[in-house]
């Protein structure tokens, strides 16, 4: 079963958009599968960080 998902409403700069809808192409995915993916990537990898700056 697929995870569930929200509807949100964000503002991005021009720039960020048209970026990311050329990145999101060029990996064969859809704009908002584009941006969770960048955006889970992001997450862990800061949670990364701030585990390691607890030790």
């Amino acid at each position: 079963m697929k995870p569930l998902k929200n509807n949100v409403s964000i503002t991005l700069d021009t720039e960020v958009i048209n970026q990311v809808k050329k990145l999101a192409e060029y990996d064969d995915r859809s704009f908002s599968q584009y941006i969770n993916r960048v955006l889970k990537a992001h997450i862990a990898t800061r949670l990364e960080k701030e585990k390691d700056l607890r030790i």
